[in-house]
């Protein structure tokens, strides 16, 4: 939490009467040594950061309730589904927050994301079966959409050039208490009350970020960019939205179906997709062009590789170990601390020179993490191991995911940080979706589907199909690989 601390000797050093107090992005004058929790910052910080840390609680407690749900809804054949939606309906709502804050502000889409994501969450809880549990994903995964790409606008606009690596490295700080709570506050939920508690009692949360962070957003970032289009949003761009959401959902569909049938639904969705990507993201990111694309590129190789294989691991640790929800859940907790360890490490001026090998090597403890993952299968291997391997994991993607909001910003002009930060995300959501589909049809190809299926097996450890896990996990490392390579090509020619 160092990253937090509101005076720093980079950063926070109290101004002296002579220094001339810089503009902020949107006119205001500060003094020009100001940290994020000095008193112009303190109170957006502090409600900025706890939007991402409801968003947070959310993910490390869905994982683990997310295997018994699956199961009481008779839905395991769908798990991979179940959190591929999320990532489906965000896609959407990434670009539609991207146009919208470049035009008229952040504001609007901050605040309509969290009423979705609390919708949403109220959905998945009172589910009565595991379609309507998906449904409640992908309201979720809306109103996500929209807060991410907000919340970084709000950063473009509101925070200078030299703070906005401490409020990224703020951000993967909030994963912390919310990775080590998280898992076994929605293991003891599960087991004691009811998983359905796990969502109904988190969106109480939002009304803490809504009242703290909303006038402070207003005041600094609301209103559109100096140089952005007025007006519409960009017809072409939505109409592409729809596009990559429904090619993903149904690629997504086809993936999870597995019949000759499905072929359709997969054709169409990729025919949906192809052109959607193209008209989205940078120009030369399918080919690792150096700076933006690439950038853009290496977040969704890294977020997809590393969340389609942490999905399945609560499953495996559940059903081939006979683990109970709590202790699997809390397999991942270490992750929580060694990321905001990484993001804290990219967050230092000392370490700026050396970001791309930083990046590059983030890539191969995330590699080395997902491919020791599977091991757990052999029953002689200690389970501990998962632990240990996800910290390491967990301390590269906070080097490379944070490392890649900050190039972002920097690449992008006030005017464009809004579309530029949604192709980021639609990057990191698409990939998320397209591995786990891949994954999740593989799972499904080898017998995954039956995983848990037989009466008390989800805490037995019955119905072992060790194969269907590994032919998730390994690909996912071959892809996290190619992301190391990536990582050299994140800085422009001459730069």
């Amino acid at each position: 939490m160092a990253a937090l601390e509101p005076r720093d000797d980079a950063d926070a050093v109290a101004t002296s009467p002579t220094e001339t107090a810089p503009p902020t992005p949107t006119g205001q004058t500060v003094a020009p040594r100001d940290g994020v929790l000095s008193r112009s910052y303190r109170s957006l910080s502090i409600g900025i950061v706890s939007v991402v840390l409801l968003i947070a609680f959310e993910a490390t407690a869905v994982g683990t309730a997310m295997p018994v749900a699956a199961r009481e809804l008779h839905g395991v054949s769908l798990y991979a589904f179940a959190f591929s939606a999320f990532f489906t309906t965000s896609l959407f709502g990434m670009v539609f927050s991207g146009q919208w804050a470049d035009r008229r502000g952040p504001l609007g889409p901050l605040g309509a994301g969290i009423a979705a994501f609390a919708a949403g969450l109220l959905l998945a809880g009172t589910a009565a079966s595991m379609w309507m549990f998906i449904a409640g994903r992908a309201v979720q995964g809306l109103g996500g959409g929209l807060v991410i790409v907000a919340l970084y606008v709000v950063v473009s606009r509101a925070y200078p050039e030299r703070l906005r690596p401490a409020i990224m490295a703020a951000f993967a700080a909030s994963w912390v208490v919310p990775s080590v709570v998280g898992p076994l506050a929605s293991g003891a939920v599960t087991e004691h009350i009811g998983w359905r508690w796990v969502f109904i009692g988190i969106p109480v949360l939002v009304v803490f970020p809504l009242a703290l962070a909303l006038p402070q957003i207003r005041r600094r970032a609301s209103g559109p960019a100096e140089g952005a289009a007025r007006g519409a949003v960009d017809g072409r761009r939505i109409r592409l939205a729809l596009g990559i959401s429904l090619g993903a959902g149904l690629l997504q569909y086809a993936a999870q179906d597995l019949r000759w049938l499905s072929l359709l639904p997969g054709a169409v969705g990729v025919t949906l997709l192809v052109p959607a990507v193209l008209g989205l993201l940078p120009r030369g990111t399918y080919r690792a062009a150096r700076g933006l694309p690439s950038v853009v590129l290496l977040r969704g190789v890294a977020a997809g590789s590393f969340i389609a294989a942490e999905s399945f691991v609560p499953l495996m640790l559940v059903t081939q170990r006979g683990l109970s929800p709590t202790t699997a859940g809390l397999s991942l907790s270490l992750g929580g601390g060694t990321w905001a360890l990484g993001s804290y490490l990219q967050s230092r001026p000392r370490f700026e020179p050396y970001r791309e090998q930083m990046m590059s090597g983030g890539m191969l403890l995330v590699t080395a993490a997902v491919a020791t993952v599977p091991s757990v299968l052999i029953q002689a291997v200690p389970v501990w191991i998962v632990a240990v391997a996800w910290a390491f994991g967990c301390l590269g993607m906070g080097l490379v995911i944070s490392s890649t909001s900050v190039l972002l910003l920097e690449l992008s002009a006030p005017e464009e940080a809004g579309a530029n930060s949604a192709a980021l995300q639609i990057s990191d959501g698409l990939s998320n979706v397209v591995l786990l589909a891949i994954g999740g049809a593989a799972f499904a190809a080898l017998g995954g589907g039956a995983v848990g299926a037989a009466h008390g097996a989800v805490q037995s450890g019955g119905g072992s199909h060790p194969a269907a896990f590994v032919a998730v996990f390994l690909p996912m490392a071959a892809v996290a690989l190619v992301g190391a390579w990536v990582a050299t090509r994140v800085r422009a020619a001459g730069r």
